[in-house]
């Protein structure tokens, strides 16, 4: 019952139940999503619950090979390829990092005292990321940082479930106030008109809303300036603003700094949008990035004539259900 055409045939057999469960979620869980494309979010949850075949293919590949079903040279390949798919898809998108950056403010006078902020982008929650186990995690390790405040630098969602608000619940128990700017796919570019069952869930689960808003603190303000891509990013009145404490600007497009205009304080920028590549592969990565950020940001701090930004990779998935090299981060940025 045991032998080795049996076990063979099993794993056939397997693939092929696993294959229908994966189509039959797929299905169902479309018919939850808030999109105006069924069929482009029913490819994209296709590929979601398939890559669940490859664990199993993972694991037969060392069998076929060691019991001569697999040439040497085929088992190790596919044992490769679907070993580092696993690795993408089940483990790196939940192997999240909190990497601390410090930033002077003002070249010549630091602040009173450090201020820190944990800054949070791309949380994509729908199709792929911001599932309950991966908001809990952040929320989390947020608490551990103690920071000050919490930004989010836009992209909440990626064609999400209706029941937003319930998912968004945790965020409740951070132990800082949370501010906000969305993205392009919060803002149908492209994504499906969810502005308002957006607006709900961060309403009730007590996230500030600064898009066109000023925060003040008592060494710098903050900003919050609309998506680029959807042509919210008009920054010429902030020199008739007043100039007595340096800015701080939250913005989801990291291109955005290029619009910031001479300001007497050099500002700092914090954005997400590129999620450092996601998946980062040689040659493939860098050519994506090119239509992703035309200026050429993807992580860390890039400085500009007028306004310096840090980008964030952010901690949710769009287009592909992995992260490979770039894994869900959250960066707390400490002003001094």
């Amino acid at each position: 019952m045991w032998d080795s055409q049996s076990i063979i045939l099993y794993f056939y057999i397997g693939l092929a139940i696993l294959a229908v469960w994966a189509v039959s979620q797929a299905w169902r869980s479309q018919a939850n999503t808030e999109t105006i494309h069924p069929f482009k979010a029913f490819v994209h949850l296709l590929a979601f619950y398939l890559s669940y075949l490859l664990i199993p293919l993972f694991f037969f590949s060392i069998y076929a090979g060691w019991i001569g079903y697999y040439s040497l040279h085929e088992a190790i390949f596919i044992g490769l390829v679907s070993g580092v798919l696993v690795y993408a898809r089940f483990i790196e998108p939940h192997l999240i990092l909190v990497k601390t950056t410090r930033y002077q403010m003002l070249p010549d006078q630091p602040l009173q005292r450090p201020v820190r902020i944990a800054l949070i982008a791309d949380l994509h929650i729908g199709l792929f990321s911001g599932h309950e186990r991966q908001l809990k995690q952040i929320v989390a390790k947020i608490n551990q940082e103690e920071p000050e405040m919490v930004l989010v630098a836009g992209d909440w969602t990626y064609e999400p479930e209706n029941k937003l608000a319930d998912e968004l619940a945790i965020l409740k128990e951070i132990k800082a106030p949370i501010y906000s700017v969305t993205g392009n796919h919060d803002e149908q570019y492209p994504g499906p008109p969810i502005q308002e069952l957006l607006k709900h869930a961060l309403e009730v689960n007590h996230v500030i809303d600064i898009e066109g808003k000023i925060v003040e603190f008592d060494e710098f303000r903050l900003i919050g300036i609309g998506d680029l891509w959807s042509g919210r990013t008009d920054m010429r009145y902030m020199p008739d603003l007043p100039q007595d404490k340096p800015w701080l600007i939250l913005s989801h497009n990291p291109d955005t700094v290029d619009m910031v205009p001479k300001l007497p304080t050099h500002p700092l920028m914090l954005s997400g949008h590129t999620h450092g590549g996601q998946v980062e592969l040689p040659w493939l990565t860098d050519y994506v990035m090119k239509r992703v950020s035309i200026v050429g940001h993807k992580k860390g701090l890039y400085r500009h004539e007028h306004a310096d930004v840090f980008v964030t990779v952010g901690t949710g998935m769009v287009g592909v259900p992995f992260r490979f090299r770039v894994p869900p981060t959250i960066d707390i940025i400490e002003l001094c």
